[in-house]
């Protein structure tokens, strides 16, 4: 299934820092999963555990231990995981994953205006598939990203609890990602 399509039916992806929520994340009815943590020897058996799950597997290369901040860990990944998709906040990362088959999740910060100017700068860098904007908590800037880049948005970081997750998606995400387990739920049921 298409990965707008799917987060369309199931808006929460479970972003998952260390086994025990990646445990929770298997048996929670979202239906994409991030990882957050790992390393080179370990990140093939969790992306294989998410995908003998029924589940897309993201992995967010910035923060896989042992890998090299270059883009042969693209290729690396590619070679050793089943992953779906790649995550990073650097666009030749992104580049890199495109080029071998993955959907790209530029990872973005908005801290202030100034990063907030540089958004359309950025995603024409890196030409991602969705744009995960953190934090995800900011529905008046959330709306204001989505009339100025045309990718979908995930609403990222500090999506606490149900209220977040609608706020989130009524001002345009697409989709929100959580590391808290309790919001998870909510994949099934968002209305």
């Amino acid at each position: 299934m298409d990965l707008v399509e799917l987060l369309k039916n199931a808006p929460v992806v479970a972003a998952v820092k260390d086994a025990q929520s990646l445990q929770q994340a298997l048996d929670s009815p979202c239906q994409v999963v991030s990882v957050l943590y790992g390393n080179i020897c370990n990140i093939g058996r969790i992306v294989g555990q998410i995908k003998q799950a029924g589940k897309m597997a993201f992995v967010h290369v910035d923060l896989l231990e042992g890998s090299s901040r270059q883009e042969v860990v693209i290729q690396f990944l590619k070679i050793v995981t089943q992953a779906d998709g790649i995550i990073s906040t650097k666009p030749a990362m992104l580049k890199a994953a495109r080029q071998h088959g993955f959907w790209a999740i530029h990872r973005l910060f908005v801290l202030d205006s100034i990063s907030f100017n540089n958004i359309e700068k950025q995603v024409a860098q890196s030409a991602p598939d969705i744009v995960e904007i953190l934090p995800g908590c900011m529905p008046k800037v959330l709306g204001w990203i989505t009339e100025r880049i045309s990718q979908p948005i995930i609403a990222g970081g500090l999506v606490c609890d149900k209220e977040d997750a609608r706020l989130a998606l009524a001002a345009g995400a697409l989709a929100v990602s959580t590391t808290n387990a309790g919001v998870w739920p909510l994949a099934a049921n968002i209305p």
